[in-house]
């Protein structure tokens, strides 16, 4: 039975090991039932899934998940949370730790191994630092993934889903919204952790689409406009593409591409939507 979730259990858990907490790997342990259930539920766990779970730190939302899916992988970076791991995931046969990085591993051969190729989900509380890697990584390699369920700082989750013309819109909302449709499931606050961090977190639930929601010719070339163009907020998207040294384009041509999109050459990237920086970057393509 999980039982992490309660302040108490886990403070007597960090007492038996005389657990300190690691900044460099941004540790925060969630001790808050509703929440754990908040996750559980947004993830859609069902006894058919296999799930990969990023950062289980002590195991307080493993265990919920063990109880819920057929099998899971949790993924932990820091070598000392390994035995508390073994104890507080003794009672379940159907988890696998790994210490390792999450960046390192080859989660496309997990997916292989573990669940015949078909679709994962992903669970994870991750440290604001390296939470844009982990989500573009396992997006942009292609794992077959169902969803990713995320714990994140309240900001980020917010930009995920920003839409056009927003302070917070920027590249991270396009490559997000590129790949999955992202939904803030619950807002958590510092007091729901330990020990408490200095911001609110949310959990955001990211759906993979099953196909692209945009007619792109080229994902990769799109991704360096977008970059490109958000890489100096306060230029114009003339300007920001024509500083860009990847597209070798001169300013005419730049400022001919974006008139042929039918925006004003003095427009910035911020203004465009997801859909206009496919066109875009197909209108480019036949220039390069």
């Amino acid at each position: 039975m999980a039982t992490l979730g309660n302040p108490k259990n886990t403070i007597e858990v960090l007492q038996k090991y005389n657990f300190n907490f690691q900044k460099k790997f941004g540790q925060n342990f969630l001790i808050n039932t509703g929440i754990l259930e908040d996750i559980i539920e947004a993830a859609e766990i069902t006894k058919d899934d296999f799930v990969l779970e990023i950062g289980p730190g002590i195991g307080t939302m493993t265990q919920y998940l063990c109880e819920s899916a057929r099998e899971v992988i949790a993924v932990e970076i820091d070598k000392n949370l390994i035995p508390i791991l073994e104890d507080t995931l003794s009672a379940y046969n159907n988890v696998e730790v790994l210490n390792e990085d999450i960046l390192k591993v080859d989660i496309k051969a997990l997916a292989e191994e573990r669940n015949a190729g078909k679709p994962i989900k992903v669970v994870a509380n991750l440290p604001y630092y390296i939470t844009t890697p982990i989500i573009m990584g396992l997006f942009e390699s292609h794992v077959p993934i169902d969803s990713i369920t995320i714990m994140v700082q309240k900001e980020v989750a917010d930009r995920m889903q920003e839409g056009p013309g927003s302070k917070e819109y920027g590249a991270l909302s396009l490559a997000v919204q590129y790949y999955a449709h992202p939904e803030i499931v619950v807002n958590v606050p510092p007091s729901c952790f330990m020990p408490q961090p200095k911001v609110g977190s949310a959990v955001i639930r990211l759906t993979r689409h099953e196909q692209s929601p945009v007619d792109v010719e080229n994902e990769k070339l799109m991704f360096q406009i977008i970059r490109a163009s958000f890489n100096q907020r306060r230029k114009t998207l003339a300007n920001g593409l024509n500083n860009f040294p990847g597209l070798n384009l001169s300013k005419e041509v730049i400022q001919q591409c974006i008139e042929e999109l039918g925006v004003p050459v003095t427009v910035r990237g911020e203004a465009l939507s997801l859909e206009q920086f496919a066109q875009l970057s197909n209108i480019i393509g036949k220039h390069l």
